[in-house]
């Protein structure tokens, strides 16, 4: 066993970017929300702290082995609540410090960040978001975060996006645009382990995924008895594993009926184009076999042309309802044809009061890896406290906010390369009640690939990967000096691949907090973390604990 080896320079340039520059400059515009004076000003928390902490990792089993090490970390949880600006930043670098023969000194970086600031008021603003993120990566290609135990096979996950959104209103027609660039990187573990017999492992590289819509349409009563509109929308994502790229292109029209004051049916009927393409790997003429280059993944035949790997074009079509019985509470669900199948797509947001919120999302989209992250990011609250692990202080998946709360889980499922179409279901609950805040995340997710048929990606063509993943946290304040935090997970990859072997990841964690002085506090906090893989003939389990003190300022 040994600690962690984390390369963050990507993770640098993104989350601090956002943290250190984008911060500064809303807090100054905050002041001037108000459109009058008199009028306060935005909220603005910035809490930054550093901490060191002893860590000791005793590995259950199969082995016996134990690693200490010392934790030096600094960190920021930052906000800003405004009319015209809003961000949440959660930015945390490490430095471990490790014990032993088996120990190495690692630095490692992870953060969350999401936010907007208006250009124009009332009509333009940009949005942008970061993650740095460290993960396990299992033999068939499984991903799960909290992955303090067998290092070895660790990647790290960068993804950031910005873009404009405009929101205007032509006097009856409500005008509806944006634009968001993104890039995604995962770095391959360093040793990736597959089941015996099993294919190897094409690991995602990078991509760099584009998307640009617009919509006009007409409320219902203004000036018709129902709702028309048109709109439009582009998406595309080049995926540097084996240039494979994602486009897709529609136009389409829709009508809102009204059936009464707060329900609608909704109805779209239009045109789609989506391709999914791909080049072939370089074979050695010797053996016969790919050529891995030294990151150890496919060296791309640029000499060859671009392999059509899924080409649907022609009609789409929806319809559907929209449930709004008051501003708390807001429900659409739709059925329709769309990648030449039946697709169902819908969400839930409900809200019973302050304090407590309830969101359910149904999706069906044709993306990359990359793709997916940036669109996941983009729909985060932008006011949100993140969830960490109460040991290591990594990114648990799941954020929670006064507007809800949204977990990654889903999409960091698998870190496989090939395009796929991905359906599922995503949920999270969060409440807060008196000093108790509590929530839970859990969602399925279906991954079926799209690859060209003979090439070197074409065994992948078909198959699926089905994950599963729930997080739960509990915490909240004993007395005026002391709190505590509790965290869940549970995360199982059932991989459709000949041999791939499913993966199934469990473990929780629990701190307590002492307040020593009004800025330095004391912790503790304990964690056991579980792996079962088919990929292996035995199970993982470590434990660990953790001693130290913090000092905000």
């Amino acid at each position: 066993m040994k600690t962690r080896t984390f390369t963050s320079s990507i993770a640098m340039a993104a989350a601090m970017a956002f943290a250190g520059t984008a911060m500064p400059v809303l807090a100054q515009d905050a002041g001037s929300d108000g459109e009058g004076a008199g009028e306060s000003s935005s909220p603005v928390k910035v809490e930054p702290y550093i901490e060191v902490s002893q860590i000791a990792v005793a590995e259950l089993s199969p082995g016996d082995d134990v690693v200490t090490f010392t934790q030096l970390a600094a960190g920021v949880d930052a906000s800003i609540t405004g009319r015209r600006n809003g961000a949440s930043v959660s930015l945390r670098v490490e430095q471990n410090i490790g014990y032993g023969d088996n120990a190495q000194d690692s630095t490692t970086v992870s953060g969350l960040a999401r936010g907007y600031t208006t250009i124009v008021p009332n009509a333009l603003t940009l949005e942008a978001g970061g993650l740095a993120a460290t993960t396990r990566v299992d033999g068939n290609g499984a991903s799960t975060l909290n992955p303090l135990v067998n290092e070895d096979t660790e990647s790290n996950i960068y993804s950031a996006y910005a873009g404009p959104t405009l929101s205007t209103q032509m006097g009856d027609v409500a005008v509806n645009a944006n634009y968001r660039i993104g890039y995604t990187r995962v770095e391959a573990p360093d040793a990736l382990v597959t089941a015996p017999g099993a294919d190897p492992i094409d690991v995602f590289d990078d991509s760099v995924s584009q998307s640009a819509k617009v919509h006009l349409g007409t409320k219902p009563g203004e000036p018709l008895p129902i709702g028309v509109g048109v709109g439009a929308g582009w998406n595309q994502e080049d995926i540097s594993n084996l240039d494979q790229r994602v486009r897709d292109a529609y136009v389409r029209g829709d009508v809102q009926v009204p059936l009464g004051e707060t329900l609608a049916l909704v109805a779209g009927i239009g045109y789609e184009d989506v391709e999914v393409s791909s080049r072939d790997a370089v074979v050695d003429p010797v053996t016969g076999l790919p050529v891995l280059g030294d990151d150890g993944r496919l060296v791309t035949d640029k000499s060859q042309d671009r392999q059509i790997a899924y080409d649907v074009s022609g009609l789409i079509w929806d319809a559907g309802i929209i449930w709004r019985p008051s501003s708390r509470t807001s429900f659409q669900a739709s059925v329709g044809r769309r990648y030449d199948s039946t697709t169902y797509y819908g969400n839930l947001a409900w809200a019973p009061s302050k304090r407590e919120s309830l969101n359910v999302s149904v999706y069906d989209t044709v993306s990359g890896f990359g793709g997916q992250l940036n669109t996941a990011l983009a729909n985060l609250p932008t006011e949100f406290s993140a969830g960490r692990n109460s040991l290591t202080g990594d990114l648990g998946g799941c954020v929670s906010g006064p507007d809800g709360a949204g977990c990654l889980g889903g999409v960091l499922g698998s870190v496989r390369s090939s395009v796929f179409r991905s359906r599922g279901v995503a949920g999270s609950y969060s409440v807060s009640a008196g000093r108790l805040s509590a929530g839970i995340g859990l969602g399925y997710d279906r991954r079926r690939f799209i690859a060209a048929p003979g090439t070197i990606l074409g065994s992948a063509d078909g198959r699926s990967d089905e994950s599963y993943y729930v997080a739960a946290f509990l915490s909240g304040e004993i007395d005026r000096n002391s709190s505590f935090t509790t965290n869940l997970y549970g995360n199982r990859l059932e991989s459709g691949f000949d041999l791939a072997g499913d993966v199934t990841t469990v473990g929780g964690s629990a701190a307590y907090n002492r307040s020593i002085t009004g800025r330095l506090s004391a912790r503790a906090a304990l964690a056991v973390d579980h792996i079962m893989t088919e990929a292996s003939p035995e199970d993982f389990t470590a434990a660990s604990a953790l001693i130290g003190l913090r000092y905000g300022f």
